[in-house]
C-alpha cells in the first residue's frame, strides 16, 4: 500500500482533506458564479470588467494581510479540530447571505444598490473564513503525519484543493445564478459535517496570551519567522507566484471575452485548465522528488513558466478577430479554432510549471519550522503572500488604467517569473548551505 492509499484512508488524514475540499469548491464556486455573472451580464467594456474582477480579487485577499497574524496564534494556541468546526459553522452564514446576493443578482433586484454590495460582502467574509482556516490546514499536518509523510500530504492537500478549485469553476461556468445560491449553503453544511470528524490536535507548546493588536503582531511575526533564511526565502518565492497568479486570474474572464470573444464557458474552462495543471505539477514534484523537500527544481519550475506565458501571450495576441459580443463563441466553437489548441497547451503548461514551482516550497514552511510553530509560519507567509497578492491587483489596474491592453499585460507577467526564479535559486543554494554546514 503507498503512501498516498494509506493516508487518504487514514481518519488522521481524511476528514482535513475533505473539508478542505469542500472550503476550496465552495470558494471558487461563489466567486465565479458572481464575477462571470458581473462581467458577462452586467458590464459591457474591458475596463469596468477587468476592474471589477481586480477589486473582487483585493476584496477576498485583504483579510489574509489583516488578521493571518491572529489566525496563526490562535491555531498554534488551541485546538485546531475544534477551530476548524467553528469556522466551518460561520461558512454557512456567508453563504446564505452570499446566495441572497446571487438571488437577488438574477431577479434583477437593486443589482448595484444591494445585490452586488452583498455578494462583495460575502467574498469579504470567505477572505476571513479562509485567513483563518489556511493556517490550521497546514499546521495539523506534521501533527497528524510522520516527517516523512509530511511532503506526500502536502501535495495531496495542494493537489485536491485545486481539482476542487477546478470543479467549483467547472460548476460556477455552467450552472444558473439561482442554482449557484442553492449550492454555495448545501456545499458549506457538508464542510461542516467533515471538519467536525477531524481528530483533535491540541496545541504543542505553551499556550500564550493572544494579541489582538494586528498590525504590531503582524510585524513581529513577519520579523520573526523571516529570521530562519530558507523560510525567508521560501515566503518569498510563494508570493512572488501568488501575485503572478493573480494577475492571471483577474485577466482571464476579460482576456476570454473581449480579445478571444468566447463565452463565460471558455472563460471558466481557462480556471479550469489552470487547476488541473497545479494539481498534474504538484504530483509530479512530489514523485520527482520522492518525499524529499527540496528546491532543486524551483528555479526551473518557474522559468519553464515564463516561457510558457510568452507562448500564451503570443497565441492571443495571433488570434484572429470575431464579429463582436453578440457572437461569442461557446465551448465547442472554441476548440474547433485553428490557434485553440496551442492556446490551450500554453495555458497547461504554465500551471504544471507553476505547481512544481510552488508545492515544495510549502512543504519546508512546515518541516523547518518547531512544531508548535507551524500555525504562525504559515501565518506569516499568509501576510506576505496577500501583500504580493494585493499588489498584482493594484499592479493589474495600474497597467489598465494606463492603456495597456490585457495581451500585453501578460508580458510583464512573464518577466515577473524571472525574479521567482533568482529567489528559488537562493532558496537552493541555501537549503545546500544548510546540509553541509
Amino acid at each position: 500500500m503507498t503512501t498516498t492509499t494509506q493516508l487518504i484512508r487514514a481518519r488522521r488524514f481524511l476528514p482535513l482533506f475533505v473539508t478542505q475540499l469542500l472550503g476550496a469548491f465552495n470558494d471558487n464556486l461563489f466567486k465565479n458564479a458572481m464575477i462571470l455573472y458581473v462581467v458577462y451580464e452586467v458590464y459591457h467594456s474591458e475596463a469596468q470588467e477587468a476592474r471589477f474582477s481586480a477589486l473582487a480579487s483585493a476584496i477576498f485577499i485583504i483579510p489574509f494581510f489583516l488578521l493571518s497574524a491572529l489566525s496563526g496564534q490562535l491555531a498554534d494556541m488551541r485546538d485546531k479540530a475544534r477551530l476548524i468546526r467553528i469556522i466551518k459553522a460561520c461558512e454557512i452564514g456567508i453563504m446564505l447571505v452570499g446566495g441572497a446576493g446571487l438571488v437577488l443578482a438574477w431577479q434583477g433586484v437593486a443589482l448595484h444598490a444591494l445585490a452586488i454590495p452583498l455578494m462583495l460582502a460575502a467574498l469579504f467574509a470567505m477572505g476571513i473564513h479562509s485567513t483563518f482556516f489556511g493556517p490550521i490546514k497546514y499546521a495539523i499536518l506534521p501533527q497528524h503525519l510522520q516527517r516523512g509523510e509530511v511532503l506526500g500530504g502536502t501535495g495531496l492537500v495542494e493537489a485536491g484543493t485545486y481539482l476542487a478549485v477546478l470543479a467549483g469553476t467547472i460548476v460556477a461556468g455552467w450552472i444558473s445564478v439561482q442554482a449557484a445560491a442553492v449550492a454555495v449553503v448545501a456545499v458549506a453544511a457538508l464542510g461542516f459535517l467533515a471538519g467536525s470528524k477531524v481528530p483533535p490536535a491540541p496545541p504543542l507548546g505553551k499556550v500564550e496570551a493572544l494579541d489582538f493588536h494586528v498590525i504590531r503582531s503582524s510585524v513581529v511575526l513577519v520579523r520573526t519567522t523571516m529570521q530562519d533564511r530558507r523560510v525567508f526565502l521560501a515566503i518569498c518565492a510563494i508570493s512572488f507566484f501568488w501575485a503572478i497568479g493573480t494577475v492571471l486570474f483577474i485577466q482571464f474572464p476579460p482576456l476570454a471575452k473581449n480579445i478571444l470573444m468566447a463565452s463565460k464557458q471558455v472563460a471558466s474552462l481557462f480556471l479550469v485548465i489552470f487547476s488541473v495543471g497545479v494539481a498534474i505539477g504538484s504530483m509530479v514534484i512530489n514523485a520527482m522528488l520522492k518525499g524529499t523537500v527540496s528546491a532543486r527544481w524551483s528555479p526551473i519550475s518557474v522559468i519553464g513558466m515564463g516561457a510558457c506565458l510568452v507562448a500564451f501571450q503570443q497565441v492571443c495576441a495571433l488570434w484572429p478577430p470575431h464579429n463582436g459580443p453578440e457572437d461569442l463563441m461557446d465551448v465547442a466553437t472554441f476548440v474547433v479554432q485553428p490557434l485553440a489548441i496551442p492556446l490551450l497547451l500554453t495555458l497547461l503548461g504554465i500551471a504544471i510549471c507553476g505547481g512544481m514551482f510552488v508545492v515544495p516550497l510549502y512543504a519546508f514552511l512546515t518541516t523547518f519550522v518547531d512544531k508548535s510553530q507551524t500555525a504562525r509560519t504559515v501565518a506569516a507567509n499568509n501576510i506576505v503572500n496577500s501583500g504580493a497578492m494585493v499588489m498584482g491587483a493594484v499592479v493589474t489596474e495600474a497597467m489598465t488604467m494606463a492603456g495597456l491592453p490585457v495581451v500585453r499585460q501578460l508580458l510583464v507577467v512573464a518577466l515577473s517569473c524571472g525574479a521567482s526564479a533568482w529567489l528559488g535559486y537562493l532558496l537552493f543554494r541555501a537549503e545546500r548551505a544548510a546540509l553541509t554546514a
